[in-house]
């Protein structure tokens, strides 16, 4: 792990930053290795996943050219009304988006009534690219970050090699961004395990290694069986963990979609949908109510939707859940 020794003899030494705005000197100190508290009061997502109320959230990708960012702002704006409790900005892999997610973040919290929450990955990055990341998030004032260790680019499935300046684990960045300042910080579950692991006993142990880092909360991968995410909410609990873990759905309404969610997270797709193209969308929304009706009825703290930048069937799948919401 990075170990807090790397993160002492990085603040040692350093002291107050003179001049510029708050948002100026929290980002120098961030990227310098000094910690601070955020600046402004956005609420931490950590404290809403843990009220009585189930949270509802939405995720989204940053843009990589005009057309993309068109569609992902028509997503927000239509949304928006929803009132969600945050909305997440993805980060590419490789770090491929780093500068597309922090200005779509930042606009987010500036332009908008929705709560911000970035992804960061410690793919391709040295430690001190890390902070400069967090130093610009904080700047956007943005206080709630997803910390994950991300996939090797070009490839979800291939060798995992770490930056030499850089690290290894989630849970070194969970322990890096909670050493930088008072930020809210997430990480990802996997309930039918991370396709890395090699079985659900290691699965759970390295689940619990970055709650005990300092994650307040965790977002599920996509999954299409809710047995998949109550055995991992049972089995983390039974090892002593109290992490809220949010449940990370994605309304699948075409086959193209399928073989992309299987790769990322590990969950295979259920063979009924798959081989009836014609009544994916259908089926698929239908299952995607089912099952959120059934987590919220089992008590879960958050429902968390992958727009893909659409919300077509986001707002659908929204309206069918509108009596259990209320």
């Amino acid at each position: 792990m990075i170990g807090r020794s790397v993160i002492r003899r990085e603040r040692h030494g350093l002291g107050q930053l003179p001049g510029g705005t708050d948002g100026d000197r929290y980002s120098r100190g961030v990227a310098l290795g000094l910690p601070s508290v955020m600046p402004g009061g956005q609420p931490a997502i950590g404290d809403l996943v843990r009220a009585p109320d189930p949270t509802f959230s939405f995720e989204f990708f940053p843009p990589k050219d005009d057309e993309q960012e068109a569609q992902l702002w028509r997503a927000i704006r239509q949304l928006e009304p929803l009132q969600p409790s945050f909305v997440s900005i993805t980060y590419g892999a490789g770090g491929s988006t780093r500068d597309t997610t922090v200005a779509s973040t930042e606009r987010i919290a500036t332009e908008t009534t929705l709560l911000p929450m970035a992804h960061l990955t410690a793919v391709n990055h040295s430690i001190a690219e890390l902070r400069n990341m967090v130093g610009r998030l904080a700047e956007a004032g943005v206080r709630n970050i997803l910390a994950i260790r991300g996939d090797p680019p070009g490839n979800p499935r291939g060798d995992w090699i770490p930056h030499p300046r850089g690290l290894t684990y989630a849970a070194e960045l969970v322990e890096l961004v909670r050493h930088s300042g008072d930020f809210s910080v997430g990480v990802a579950a996997f309930p039918y395990k991370h396709p890395r692991s090699p079985d659900i006993a290691s699965d759970t142990r390295n689940f619990i290694a970055k709650c005990r880092s300092g994650a307040d909360f965790a977002i599920t991968q996509m999954f299409f069986d809710v047995d998949d995410y109550l055995r991992l909410r049972d089995r983390v609990a039974a090892a002593g963990c109290d992490t809220p873990i949010v449940a990370g759905v994605m309304p699948v309404t075409t086959l193209g979609t399928i073989a992309k969610c299987e790769t990322l997270s590990g969950a295979p797709f259920p063979p009924a949908l798959a081989d009836d193209p014609k009544a994916v969308r259908r089926l698929g929304m239908a299952q995607m109510a089912s099952m959120c009706r059934r987590l919220l009825d089992e008590g879960v703290p958050g429902i968390h939707f992958i727009t893909l930048n659409r919300s077509t069937a986001t707002r659908e799948l929204w309206r069918d859940l509108a009596p259990v919401r209320a």
